[in-house]
Order: structure tokens, then sequence, then C-alpha cells
């Protein structure tokens, strides 16, 4: 096996030329933290990325930040909280969901796995604030797309392909994000003691209302034990989260308290206890450790997706907590097997959605579709940008399907 360690995009082009040169398939990583995410690697050479590291651009005022794709995450974030300002989408770490130390992950994975956290529903995912790149295709050739601006797209938004794509389109070199102001104060509102349903009507409240909530989840026994460093106790917690200038959420939070008054005891967490918090749902902190039973990934609308967790339960022992208002499920199968065709037909039968297997044993991945399998006609249509793409099949081979 070969391993290549560029530390430019020139050295990046360079080996990825060799690789189709070669027909030599190439596994694309950076610092490892979502290499157990897909299918296993069926390549017999690595492109390790995690040298092509260093901020390039960060000008604050306007609100822009260009990286080397191997940039850790945790060096952005804390020059970005240095000048009161960060990444809206708030970024997952899927390091300790793995097993590994926190702040392994990239800039570039990132973007490659289009990641969020807790904060999409007002702010998107990475795809939402991704300006622009710089990357190689698997055809040996560097292109760019995007620049450093908001409004800089003329023809197809090559920026906005790559993410999601897990690298099997393009070895993205460097990035560009926009950045924006961090909130001046944070509180979340729990409610305690409620069920699932309860508190999927109560987020939906909440999210229906003025108070402009910026996070909403539930966290149910015995998942809630296993965040907010074990306070919470047994009693399940449903959160939600009120940030801005200091009046507006004192204002907006005494409304939410009106709102919900009759649904269960309330509790406030502020400052930096609830960015914690936040920290804690956003890495899947109660399924984190090294520990191989299977974690799926569901995403469906809010109002469904309780019930299809109450189903799956009738079925098999099954840990879970809920985060985007009820509509991303994380579930743990407690028995160690995937179950993958009963998760499957249930989303499927209760309105439909996505199920990722984001952890499971190397051989479970390689017999189970880890990502939504796709409709014909959609699968057709990512298969021809694969073949424009990558027509050699060089960039992380059947990692995705």
């Amino acid at each position: 096996m070969t391993i290549f360690a560029p530390t430019s995009a020139a050295e990046t082009l360079s080996a990825v030329q060799w690789a189709v040169s070669e027909e030599a398939p190439l596994e694309i990583v950076g610092h490892g933290s979502k290499r157990e995410i897909g299918r296993p690697p069926q390549t017999g050479h690595t492109l390790d990325l995690s040298k092509l590291s260093g901020v390039t651009l960060y000008e604050p005022a306007e609100l822009v930040l260009s990286a080397k794709a191997g940039t850790p995450l945790a060096e952005i974030e804390k020059l970005l909280a240095e000048n009161g300002q960060q990444f809206a989408f708030e970024p997952m770490d899927y390091g300790p969901l793995h097993g590994h130390a926190a702040g392994r992950g990239t800039i570039g994975g990132v973007l490659a796995a289009n990641v969020s956290g807790p904060r999409r529903l007002k702010a998107g995912a990475a795809r939402d604030h991704v300006l622009g790149i710089h990357a190689v295709s698997g055809r040996g050739e560097a292109f760019k797309s995007g620049g450093r601006v908001v409004k800089n797209v003329t023809g197809y938004d090559l920026s906005k392909a790559m993410a999601g794509s897990w690298g099997t389109l393009g070895v993205v070199t460097d990035v560009t994000f926009k950045v924006l102001p961090a909130a001046e104060t944070e509180t979340t509102l729990a409610i305690r003691g409620l069920y699932d349903e309860q508190a999927a009507a109560a987020m939906a409240l909440a999210l229906g209302s003025s108070a402009e909530v910026s996070s909403a989840a539930h966290l149910p026994y015995p998942s809630v034990a296993r965040v907010n460093g074990g306070r919470f106790g047994s009693e399940s917690a449903t959160l939600l989260r009120v940030e801005g200038f200091a009046p507006s959420v004192a204002a907006r939070l005494e409304m939410l308290k009106g709102l919900l008054k009759h649904a269960g005891a309330l509790e406030e967490i502020s400052g930096e206890k609830s960015g914690a918090l936040w920290r804690d749902v956003r890495d899947c902190a109660p399924f984190a450790g090294p520990d191989e039973r299977p974690v799926w990934r569901v995403s469906m609308a809010p109002a469904d997706c309780h019930d299809m967790v109450m189903t799956l339960r009738r079925q098999t022992a099954v840990d879970v907590f809920y985060d985007w208002q009820g509509g991303l499920a994380w579930l743990r199968m407690e028995a160690g097997e995937p179950e993958a065709n009963l998760v499957r037909a249930l989303v499927r039968q209760q309105g439909g959605g996505h199920a990722t297997l984001v952890r499971a044993t190397p051989a479970d991945r390689a017999a189970i579709p880890v990502f939504q399998p796709q409709p014909p006609a959609l699968a057709a249509l990512s298969a021809r940008l694969k073949e424009q793409f990558d027509p050699k099949n060089i960039l992380n081979p059947g990692r995705m399907a």
C-alpha cells in the first residue's frame, strides 16, 4: 500500500494523476474521524490530506474564511470564537461516536459529509454555507468553483455538488465558507417528563410560535442520563434553545414559558452549560465511545418520526433520542444487529425518509447499504455524475454504493 501525504494542491493533483494513469483506486482521508462511515474501502492506496492544513484567508469584517482541506475543524472554531464568530450550521464531530478523540474532524470532511448540527432547523448544513472550493477530479484535472463572496455562482455550483459526496467525486484541497457572528447569549428551556408523542407536540408548538427557537431536541431515558453531565437524572428532557441579544432572549423565554406552562416542569440552562448540552446532542454523546452496537441516523418528518420509533420498539430493543424538532432520530440497536430491512421498511411505511447506518462492524457495512438506497431514476443520475467526475472509479470506490 502507498500512502500519499501531499502538502499542497499541486502535490495532490500529482498524486491523483498517478492514480488515474495506473488505474489505482485511492481512499481519501483527513484525520479519519468519519472513516468508519460508509462501506469499507476497496482500495490499495491512501491519499492522506492531513498535512494539507492551515487557514489561508480570514476576514472577520467580511464574514469569510478560507482554509486548506486538512485543517482541523477544532483549530478553525477556536479562531472564530476568538473573534466572536462561528459556523452557524454547527458541524457535528463524528469522532467520539466511533471511539476516537474529539476534535479530529477536518474542514474538508465537513463539506464532504455535508455535516450539520442541532441548529440545522434555522441555519441549514455545510452546503448552505460553502462559498467556493478548489478540487481535483477523478480525471486528474484541477478545477475550482465559487469564490469568496455570497453571490458568485454562474452556471453549475460545483461547491454544493461536493457536499455529501464523501470524496467520491473529487478531492477538495481548499474551501471557503461564510461565517456569522456568534450569539451574545443562549438559554435552553428544558421541559421534563414528557413522552415522545407529547414532546413532539410541545416542540411543534414552540417552533410554530414567534419565539424564534433555534434548536429543539428530545431525550428520553436512558439517553437523557448521558448528557448534561448526568444532571438530568432519569427523567426525560425536551430541549428548546433560544439565542440572541440578552433582552430578546429573556422576552422570548417568557413567551415560551407561557405557551408551555401546562406541558410539564420547566427548567432553564444558560450560558456555557447550555452550549455544552447542545454539543452533547450534536456529537451524539449518548451513544459515543468504543461500542460496536449499530447506530442509525434517521431523518423523517417530525410528525412521523416518533411513530416510527414506537413501532420499532415493539419489534426490537432500541435506544433513541431526537433532534431537529423530532425530525432526526438517533437509534442504537441494543441487540447488536443493524436490522436494516426492518428499520428501512418502517421508515418507508411511516411516511418516508432517510436512514443512514453511521456505526456498525466492517462486516455489516460491507453487507448492508449504509446510505439510503436511491430510487432508480436518482441512482441513474448519480451514476452519470460519478462518470463525469471520476470515470475510472479512482476516488473512494464503493464507499457510498
